[in-house]
């Protein structure tokens, strides 16, 4: 079966989050390949995808759930998808593609249901969840599915040991046209707009969120700036369907013990697409000392940029960069995480650190990562038709 494919990539929500973004930029990479791919999510307020796309997409209406409750978000998700993929638009595609918990529970109704034979799921990484009903949602979305994808070899291992289950790694990409060397424009106005005025600037990108490390690196960066009274750290992002609350209030507790002047830690909030490249050329260094992640797709976004990085000395980080690539640190220690920080901070650390990112990260293309999924849809396509 050489003919092109037809593929409705299914994600959670219109939001910038990792997953999105991977499946937005798959969508785009396949259809550039010649294959035919759509990229569905629920879209509560009506806004549409935080980004335009070379591919399809459709945002559909979904029903808004009480914040904090995620089982009955996971519901409304598998209604909202069984609603709008009605009989006439699953006729149109070969191939169903699960990027989340939401999205694969909607899955495993329809083949349940009968209304798709097959479906595939990438699993980006495993959250950790009280709620057993929750639990049960994030394994069952998991093992329903018929193949797997993952975007780092630890998750394929953790799926292995775990449940048996083979994962093709298909890892990450970054689009080295917007992520690049050089300002656009952006940077005075978006640096006026978020009040970075501060010397050195320390970004960090994902809100507040213990598999971030927020409140650890919240106090890393207070040791270091006992050397560098001048910075400011900057948290950007935080779009979520999930409930951090708890941990946010760990994070303002912590702020408040602190005592740091009020414009040394700048939370922006989630931020335009468009601006990220300049936002990532305004820093003077990524913190990213992830105690749980997928991949880390903003540690190569930065690179690509010409921004150093500091990263968690764990996979999957140390799968894709080698020590000399990044500033790595223990992600438990707050005195590793802040060390790591002046020492990218730097010279000559900072200098080489800054020439390497952009050769590292052209190193990811999406195109490849798009191509590592063709033969697992082609496997899935033949058994649906003899099945």
């Amino acid at each position: 079966m050489s003919r092109p494919l037809r593929v409705a990539i299914c994600c959670h929500s219109i939001n910038p989050r990792g997953g999105v973004a991977h499946g937005l930029a798959v969508g785009e990479a396949l259809t550039a390949l010649g294959h035919e791919a759509t990229v569905f999510a629920p879209d509560p307020k009506g806004r549409g995808f935080f980004r335009s796309t070379a591919c399809e997409t459709v945002a559909f209406p979904a029903g808004k759930t009480p914040p904090g409750d995620v089982a009955a978000l996971v519901e409304a998700g598998v209604a909202a998808y069984v609603a709008a993929l009605g009989a006439a638009t699953l006729k149109r595609f070969d191939i169903f593609h699960a990027q989340d918990g939401v999205s694969g529970n909607a899955l495993a109704t329809m083949k349940d249901r009968g209304a798709i034979k097959r479906f595939a799921r990438t699993v980006h990484h495993v959250d950790d969840f009280r709620d057993p009903r929750v639990s049960a949602m994030q394994h069952r979305a998991i093992v329903s599915a018929d193949a797997h994808f993952v975007v780092s070899r630890l998750w394929r291992d953790q799926f292995r040991l775990r449940d048996g289950i083979e994962a093709t790694v298909v890892g990450n990409g970054v689009d080295v046209g917007r992520f690049k060397l050089g300002p656009d424009g952006r940077e005075p106005s978006l640096r006026a707009r978020l009040g970075l005025k501060g010397a050195p600037l320390i970004l960090s990108v994902g809100g507040v969120e213990g598999r971030k490390n927020t409140v650890r690196l919240l106090e890393a960066f207070a040791q270091a700036r006992r050397l560098l009274p001048g910075a400011q750290l900057v948290i950007a992002g935080g779009a979520t369907l999930l409930d951090h609350s708890a941990y946010t209030r760990a994070f303002d507790e912590a702020l408040a013990k602190l005592a740091l002047p009020g414009e040394a830690v700048v939370l922006t909030g989630a931020i335009p697409d468009a601006d990220m490249p300049a936002l990532y050329r305004l820093a003077d260094v990524l913190a990213f000392p992830s105690v749980t992640e997928g991949f880390g797709l903003a540690a190569l976004e930065a690179m690509a940029c010409g921004t150093p990085v500091v990263v968690s000395s764990i996979a999957p980080f140390t799968e894709y960069l080698a020590p000399d690539d990044a500033a790595f640190c223990d992600p438990l220690s707050e005195g590793s995480i802040a060390n790591a920080l002046l020492a990218a901070l730097s010279e000559p650390l900072r200098g080489r650190l800054a020439e390497r990112g952009p050769d590292v990260a052209a190193r990811f293309g999406w195109a490849r990562v798009a191509e590592a999924h063709l033969p697992v849809y082609r496997r899935l396509l033949e058994e649906a038709v003899y099945a």
